[in-house]
Order: C-alpha cells, then sequence, then structure tokens
C-alpha cells in the first residue's frame, strides 16, 4: 500500500515542475512542497493551473473530499467487496481493479507482482530523497536534476558550496535571528500565513505552526513545552543507549 501510494506521490511530485520547466504550463506554484500553500493565498488554489477545473479555497473542503473518497477506497479495500466486485485477495483484488485483464495469465501476473514491489521500493526511497532535496536546496526535483545535468562535478551530493548556496530559509540556521523573534525562519517560509499571534518567536523551535491550536492557552503551551523537552532528552538518550551496546560489540570486539 505504501509503495503504491509512492509512486504515486513521487509522479504527483513531478508532474507539475516538468510541465511548467519544458511545456510552458503555467501554475502557480510548480514546486511540489510550495503548491499546497497557495489555499491560504487570497486567490485559492486551481488544480492543475485551470480555475475551471478545480478552484480550491477551503482547506476543510479538500480535508472533507479526501476523507470520503479514501475511506470508501480503504472501507472497500478491508472489506472486500464494493462497487467494483468482490475480492478475495486485498492486496491484488483484480476485476474492477484490472479492467486490461493484466492479471489473467498467472506467469504474467507472478511477475506483474515482482516489478510492481520493486518500483514501488525504488518510489518510496525517491520521495524520501524528495524531502531531503527539498531541505537541503530549497528547490524541486526537477530543478535539482537540471542542475546536476548542467554541472555534475559542480553540483551533486558532496558539493558544500551549493547546498550553503539553496539552504532553505526554514533551515537556515547560521544566525541567531533565524531562530527567534519575528523574522524567523518559518514552516513554510515565505509562504507561510496566519502565524498565531501566540507563537512570536521567544520560544526555540518555534516555526510558526500550530494548526490544531494546541498552545493557544499560556498554561497548556508551557506543559507541552516541557513535556516535548523532557522526552526529547530522554529519547536522545535512548538512542544512544541502544546504539552503543551493539557498536562496541560488533566493531570494539
Amino acid at each position: 500500500i505504501h509503495a503504491r501510494w509512492a509512486m504515486l506521490g513521487t509522479l504527483g511530485c513531478l508532474t507539475p515542475e516538468l510541465l511548467a520547466k519544458y511545456a510552458g504550463v503555467q501554475f502557480g506554484e510548480p514546486v511540489w512542497f510550495k503548491a499546497g500553500a497557495q489555499i491560504f493565498s487570497e486567490g485559492g488554489l486551481d488544480y492543475f493551473g485551470n480555475a475551471g477545473l478545480v478552484h480550491a479555497q477551503s482547506l476543510l473542503a479538500i480535508l472533507a473530499t479526501q476523507v470520503v473518497l479514501m475511506g470508501g477506497v480503504e472501507a472497500y479495500r478491508a472489506a472486500g467487496f464494493g462497487p467494483a466486485g468482490e475480492a478475495d485477495d486485498l492486496l491484488y483484488p483484480g476485476q474492477g481493479f484490472d479492467p486490461l485483464g493484466l492479471a489473467d495469465d498467472p506467469d504474467t501476473f507472478a511477475e506483474l507482482k515482482v516489478k510492481e514491489i520493486k518500483n514501488g521500493r525504488l518510489a518510496m526511497f525517491s520521495m524520501f530523497g524528495y524531502y531531503v532535496q527539498a531541505i537541503v536546496t530549497g528547490e524541486g526535483p526537477v530543478e535539482n536534476w537540471a542542475s546536476h545535468i548542467a554541472d555534475p562535478f559542480g553540483v551533486n551530493g558532496l558539493s558544500i558550496s551549493y547546498m550553503a548556496q539553496f539552504t532553505p530559509a526554514p533551515v537556515a540556521m547560521f544566525s541567531l535571528s533565524s531562530w527567534y523573534g519575528p523574522d524567523r525562519n518559518l514552516w513554510l517560509g515565505p509562504e507561510t500565513a496566519n502565524v498565531p499571534s501566540y507563537l512570536t518567536g521567544e520560544l526555540p523551535g518555534d516555526y510558526g505552526w500550530d494548526t490544531a491550536g494546541l498552545g493557544s492557552d499560556p498554561t497548556t503551551l508551557a506543559a507541552y513545552r516541557e513535556a516535548e523537552l523532557i522526552h526529547a532528552r530522554w529519547a536522545m538518550l535512548g538512542t544512544l543507549g541502544c546504539l552503543t551496546p551493539e557498536l562496541l560489540a560488533k566493531y570494539a570486539g
């Protein structure tokens, strides 16, 4: 399931940027990690850059639509029956999900299952790479690829100058003003809108994000901050404690 979603996700991340860069299609923002923030802008978000297709202005409406559609699909998958028929195998239901009859031949079906999981694993790893690229370079995967092709030896994963040049505002950590105060880096960078008034940048790690409003009460915010810090310290000790004996046994004899 994760592999299938990853294959869809990687394609969805690439397609708008490819169309904008090489086909001249106009999008409000083609880069995958910036596109969603357009819904908070005054004009909202146009799917595929077309206001006549889906013009989204309500995050709640999008959430409700996704819950209904994805919830229905997952309910069908878990139950094994629905509008497309019944299925004995919940991972490979066939029937309405195989309109081309690709699984009719057992040998072909066995081969396709291997290909699917291989491509799915690659897609999951690729999606992780997209996240790392976004954090390090502040650009989309297509632009990163184009920059690398133009200068393979100057622009690559080992190029410190390249990484420093494009380090995006949300993760820039070269001055205190990047961490604290009203001019600090925010979780969506320049695209961030509607930062809660109670998040002023006085606390470490405050990037202006509290969608659920959990910190709106000062007493509750203080309690959450304390709990987070305590858990973080124990987690750091815990991870070190888990690694140290095994490292010593394996590499130090």
